[in-house]
C-alpha cells in the first residue's frame, strides 16, 4: 500500500456492479455468470447478464489461463457455446504468441551496440 493513500485513485463504480456466480463441469473449465446489480444489490434489468468462460491451454511452458466472453441468453446456451468461444480464445492467444515471437526474432542485435541510451554492450576491452 502506498504511503499516501490519496495518491491512489482506485474506486469501485457502484453503478457498474455485478453479482458473480461460478459454474463448472470440473473437467474443462468454468463459466461465470455476471448479473448486473444496482448499488443496493438488487438486479438491474436495464443491463444484460454477461457470461465469461475460463479454461487453461497446456503449453511447454506450463498452463496458459484463458478468459473469454461467451454469447448466450441462458446457461444452457452458454454451455453449448463454450467450446467455440474457447477455441476462438486459443486462436487469439496463438496469434499473439506468434506476433511476440516475430517481434523478438526481428530485433536487430548490433555487436557493441548495447541498449539505446545505455552503456555499450560487451566487455571492457575496446579496439581502437
Amino acid at each position: 500500500m502506498a504511503e499516501n493513500d490519496s495518491d491512489l485513485n482506485i474506486r469501485m463504480d457502484a453503478q457498474a456492479m455485478y453479482q458473480e456466480e461460478v459454474f463448472t463441469d470440473r473437467r474443462v473449465g468454468t463459466i461465470q455468470r455476471l448479473t448486473p446489480v444496482d448499488a443496493d444489490g438488487a438486479v438491474d434489468s436495464s443491463r444484460p447478464v454477461l457470461y465469461v468462460g475460463q479454461t487453461q491451454l497446456m503449453t511447454q511452458a506450463g498452463p496458459l489461463p484463458l478468459s473469454f466472453d461467451i454469447p448466450g441468453e441462458n446457461l444452457a446456451q452458454v454451455a453449448e457455446n463454450f467450446a467455440a468461444s474457447a477455441n476462438g480464445a486459443v486462436e487469439e492467444a496463438m496469434q499473439r504468441l506468434e506476433e511476440m515471437r516475430r517481434e523478438s526474432a526481428s530485433s536487430i542485435i548490433v555487436p557493441g551496440g548495447g541498449a539505446p541510451g545505455g552503456p555499450p554492450a560487451g566487455g571492457k576491452l575496446r579496439m581502437p
